[in-house]
């Protein structure tokens, strides 16, 4: 068990447990009700979540597209005005432990859990238990179990961790972000790539992220790029095969960032993804893909001068 916070003491709180994979608008709705009752009683608000995925352990090769890392996830959960963060490392044992038992050992005795915010679709424990079954053990604890309101709807558009998935892998990172409630974003160092790109007079800086990390469907994008040393940067993400350069199968993720120069090599850098230009396409020739490239970079330009909202 990890806390993270700013002060780590464990001390009473209002409490939520759960995946909370992206961090995306439900979720928060969900922080706001663990806030506000936080700051009503004068207890910390606290997250109980998982640094890995649960079905890592439950089934054999499972490979998850996460679309928020523990430390991504600690830190949206931060912004959404959460105290202190409790990652726990799911196991089989973990994955054994009862609601009721889960409630007593982890919630009240190890964290000082006093109120247990529930959202509408949120379980814990091995077993399938009701809202009613928490809210007694609670009274049998003394942790008050409250279910959270429904999180008012926006024309039918699902707000879920899956919607968001299933409109990465499709490449609507804009359908994404809306049920996120703020751009996805990639995070990785700067290793060494192939340089074709310097070639075409678009150098670029290939990124490696993390294997568990969700990656968007093939194509070129418009993005933001920020770190230590580029403050705020526009740009053009590739991900994919680069089919015209016949580099291999080996997909890649390379951004070109405009009016920069320096060198990046071994920086980390935070790529949100804004809109889609288009899917990964094969030229016929190196000439070709210059020209498209210069197509892609005038419509990110004309965007930005536009006042895309970022």
């Amino acid at each position: 068990m990890t806390i993270v916070g700013k002060d780590t003491t464990v001390c009473p709180c209002v409490a939520t447990i759960g995946s909370f994979d992206g961090v995306h608008r439900g979720h928060r709705f969900v922080m706001e009700q663990v806030v506000g009752q936080a700051r009503e009683r004068g207890l910390d608000a606290l997250v109980v979540t998982f640094r890995n995925h649960p079905l890592q352990v439950l089934r054999e090769g499972f490979r998850p597209q996460m679309l928020t890392l523990a430390e991504e996830k600690v830190e949206l959960l931060q912004e959404a005005g959460i105290d202190k963060v409790v990652l726990l490392e799911f196991t089989q044992e973990l994955a054994r432990m009862s609601a009721r038992k889960f409630m007593q050992h982890i919630l009240k005795e190890q964290l000082k859990v006093e109120v247990l915010v529930m959202g509408y679709d949120n379980h814990f424990g091995h077993g399938q238990t009701s809202f009613k079954e928490y809210a007694e053990y609670g009274r049998e604890l003394g942790i008050e179990v409250v279910a959270a309101p429904p999180m008012p709807t926006d024309g039918g558009v699902p707000v879920s961790s899956t919607a968001v998935r299933k409109a990465l892998l499709q490449g609507e990172v804009e359908e994404a972000n809306g049920i996120l409630g703020y751009h996805y974003f990639l995070q990785g160092e700067v290793v060494e790539g192939f340089q074709n790109g310097r070639r075409l007079g678009y150098p670029t800086a290939n990124l490696q992220v993390d294997e568990w990390k969700l990656i968007p469907e093939n194509g070129a994008y418009l993005v933001e790029c920020t770190s230590y040393i580029v403050h705020r940067t526009y740009g053009m993400l590739n991900i994919g095969t680069r089919p015209t350069l016949h580099n291999g199968k080996r997909r890649s993720i390379e951004v070109h960032l405009f009016d920069f120069e320096d060198d990046l090599y071994g920086q980390t850098l935070r790529i949100r993804l804004i809109r889609r230009l288009r899917g990964e396409q094969e030229f016929g020739s190196l000439d070709a893909l210059r020209q498209q490239l210069e197509e892609d970079e005038a419509a990110c330009r004309a965007w930005i001068s536009h006042g895309i909202e970022t």
